[in-house]
């Protein structure tokens, strides 16, 4: 990535759901700047700052070529290994390569959509505030999971999971809608984590440790499915790199 690149990145407009923070920070360093001293501007400055830099939203282009799953999220693999979609999805209860992504407060927390599809189930759950790296995470925190259906009718599954200190999920999409690759569907204020599970037989191009840019790093080939990876019970590891 280039100089400019970076800086544009940077500077990228806030996402919308960062607005009532940035106006509070601002509203904070003008009070404090005209009654009640410096200390108090300072504070609101530097607030309105993180801010603007958490919640900015740039403009991402995923590849042109038909038949990929892009990254959902920004942030870095932690896992990478057969398991069930959340049971609320009703995706039954085959294991299919599931891909986690933990996006630390560093982290674009804007979650884009992997491929172009169709919304055919949200179901949203509560749950604990664990740290969203563990991989307990996926079953035990807070989640808002969506279904797609793909253009080839196969389905996938894309999981926003609250994290330790996020307390906000947000998703901006309906059952029925359609989504393009790389589209915005929602957010997740704070350290959060983003699971995506592949079509059955898909198997993942990434490996743990991996940093993921939401809309443009290329996660799966759908044209080239390998049916027997989860069914002949393949080792993870052999993709995750551990060990």
């Amino acid at each position: 990535m280039s100089l400019i690149q970076s800086v544009k990145m940077v500077l990228a407009p806030p996402h919308p759901a960062g607005r009532p923070f940035i106006y509070i920070g601002l509203g904070v360093a003008v009070i404090g700047g005209m009654a009640l001293g410096n200390w108090l501007f300072w504070v609101g400055l530097l607030f309105t700052a993180f801010c603007l830099y958490f919640f900015r939203d740039p403009e991402r282009f995923p590849p042109p070529r038909p038949g990929l799953l892009v990254a959902p999220a920004d942030g870095t693999v932690v896992s990478v290994a057969p398991a069930v979609p959340p049971v609320e999805l009703g995706l039954g209860d085959t294991p299919r390569w599931r891909v986690a992504i933990f996006l630390s407060v560093l982290n674009v927390h804007v979650n884009r959509s992997p491929a172009e599809g169709v919304v055919t189930r949200i179901a949203y759950r509560p749950g604990k505030f664990l740290n969203a790296s563990l991989d307990k995470a996926s079953e035990d925190n807070e989640r808002n999971a969506i279904a797609m259906r793909l253009e080839d009718g196969r389905q996938i599954a894309v999981v926003q999971i609250a994290g330790l200190i996020a307390r906000r999920i947000l998703c901006g999409v309906r059952e029925g809608s359609s989504l393009m690759a790389g589209e915005r569907f929602g957010i997740i204020r704070f350290g959060s984590r983003t699971d995506l599970y592949l079509p059955e037989g898909v198997r993942p191009l990434v490996a743990v440790g991996q940093t993921m840019v939401g809309g443009e790093t290329v996660i799966a080939d759908l044209s080239q499915p390998r049916p027997r990876d989860v069914a002949a019970g393949s080792d993870p590891d052999a993709v995750s790199g551990v060990g």
